[in-house]
């Protein structure tokens, strides 16, 4: 969760327009499809992804614009996708979840007028 984190941080300090985000899928036929398949893979869950989403959308700059919290891919083509849920399912579940929480985008981002970063972007 650091690394979502301060990836936040990162992105929002250096004032993206706009971040997508995207789940891991497996293409079939590929090196990580091999190692899927085998079971050498831990994924994260579900419930796991739509934590982290959450948490990168507090900590981001609510100027930053997003484009997508979760992608999809074309099902002839992947081994695993999306926990076999719908995209717009885990989408409306991180928007519900955020609602019911009281939760914004950017509610925790209160770090970008800080001294170090000031100097970080050359205004200070």
């Amino acid at each position: 969760m650091e690394d979502v984190i301060e990836t936040a941080r990162c992105m929002s300090a250096l004032r993206m327009d706009y971040v997508k985000l995207h789940a891991l899928y497996i293409v079939k036929n590929t090196k990580l499809a091999k190692e899927y398949e085998k079971g050498e893979l831990d994924l994260v869950s579900l419930e796991e992804y739509k934590a982290r989403v959450i948490t990168f959308l507090r900590h981001l700059s609510p100027d930053i614009v997003i484009q997508r919290i979760i992608g999809r891919a074309p099902e002839e083509h992947t081994l695993y996708a999306n926990w076999n849920t719908s995209w717009w399912k885990i989408h409306d579940d991180i928007v519900a979840e955020m609602t019911e929480k009281g939760y914004k985008q950017g509610d925790l981002c209160n770090y970008l007028n800080g001294k170090a970063v000031r100097k970080f972007v050359g205004e200070d």
